[in-house]
């Protein structure tokens, strides 16, 4: 038996990310320098995008979205009730109505079904934008949310920040990485510590629109232009003989300082080095768990993983019916953190949160509710040991069978 607390998820740091970020901090650049284009770069290469935007974090990825598409308070999104906080905050913060729309009650994904049925009950604003979100890092299935959104003229952001490394398939048998953006306009990362490759705190967009790119690039940085083709005070961006004056920027908009440091992303791309690898072990881990947990008599189950998809697996989170144990999930989640085990709940329907409740009567979410009642996280990271996932798959069957 193994000792020692295991949390929900963790970062994995080895010398090689410790030396990248020395390299940093010993060079002529701590920001807005050579390390964020090779992070940028690396990350494109790996997810298949051509326009990659690195940024301060997922959040901030999200609220760029929402001001590179023009989400305000003219328009409304639609965004699936399970998912953490952000996926909503950030577009909303940039004015925009939110229209929340119910998951699959065993996978906790947005689809294209939740999708319509959002579309044809929605009486406020116009619709313009989509948020999908890969929870735990499995795939929507985003061929048919595409089809969905593209029939109302949406856009569509995939919330990616669980699924670094995922992949499906469509219909034509064809691979799609998430990130590569085939059935999307944008897709956005976060890079936490607790997610599949660490940055400190971090996030990034990808997409395959030139367009776009530009314009976050432009946002991520107060909305600051320093490009004399885009000013509009002449009288003052100009020497007397036509000669843009180097001090010179304007903005046009009101922005952020939404920048990734040199020292986050030089981090990133030693991480990204073995992203790879660390996702297969995440695999390797479930496939543990599983085989531990097959035969436990017990009301638990698996989530359904989708056809032709790889996961991100950012989460391993099963699905244990409480009304059947005679306590309840805090009283479960309290016995396993006494015994060392660190577990998660994703995530408490943001509908439910008092702000939005306020802002939206009469929703009904019956699988988001139904997801949210049974959904428990396990810890799961990359560097966990073989005997650690025997050690939780022990605890949790010793405390399921006690509390039937």
């Amino acid at each position: 038996m193994t000792s020692g607390f295991l949390p929900y998820g963790k970062q994995y740091i080895n010398e090689d990310d410790i030396q990248a970020v020395v390299d940093v901090l010993k060079s002529d650049w701590l920001t807005t320098g050579p390390a964020v284009e090779a992070f940028e770069k690396a990350l494109g290469d790996y997810v298949r995008a051509p326009h990659v935007v690195a940024c301060a974090n997922g959040t901030a990825a999200l609220h760029l979205a929402a001001m590179a598409l023009d989400l305000d308070e003219n328009c409304a999104v639609i965004v699936p009730a399970i998912t953490f906080l952000a996926t909503a905050s950030a577009p909303h913060i940039n004015g925009a109505e939110i229209v929340f729309c119910d998951v699959d009650p065993e996978t906790g994904l947005m689809t294209a079904d939740s999708l319509q049925a959002a579309i044809d009950t929605h009486e406020g604003k116009p619709l313009k934008a989509v948020f999908p979100v890969h929870l735990a890092g499995q795939p929507c299935d985003m061929p048919a949310i595409q089809e969905t959104a593209r029939k109302y003229g949406l856009f569509v952001i995939e919330d990616a920040c669980h699924a670094l490394g995922a992949r499906y398939h469509s219909g034509k048998g064809m691979e799609h990485f998430v990130g590569a953006c085939d059935h999307s306009d944008l897709c956005v990362y976060s890079f936490h510590p607790v997610k599949n490759i660490a940055t400190g705190e971090g996030g990034a967009l990808t997409t395959t629109s030139p367009s776009i790119d530009q314009a976050l690039r432009k946002l991520r940085s107060h909305a600051m232009t320093r490009s004399p083709e885009d000013w509009v005070n002449l009288d003052m961006a100009f020497d007397e003989d036509g000669t843009p004056n180097p001090w010179y920027y304007e903005i046009a908009r009101p922005g952020l300082n939404y920048r990734l440091s040199d020292i986050n992303a030089a981090l990133g791309t030693s991480q990204l080095k073995r992203a790879a690898p660390m996702l297969e072990r995440r695999h390797e881990l479930v496939g543990l768990y599983k085989e531990a947990l097959a035969t436990l008599d017990a009301p638990i189950r698996f989530v359904p993983q989708r056809e032709g998809t790889y996961s991100g697996l950012h989460l391993f989170s099963v699905l244990i019916d409480f009304s059947r144990l005679a306590k309840s999930r805090a009283k479960l989640m309290k016995q396993l953190h006494d015994a060392g085990i660190g577990t998660q709940v994703h995530y408490i329907p943001v509908p439910c949160q008092p702000y939005f409740r306020g802002l939206q009567q009469n929703l009904r979410i019956p699988s988001a509710n139904l997801y949210y009642e049974q959904t428990l996280s396990l810890p799961l990271w990359p560097s966990m040991r073989d005997q650690d996932v025997f050690r939780v798959a022990d605890c949790l069957a010793n405390s399921l069978r006690s509390n039937l």
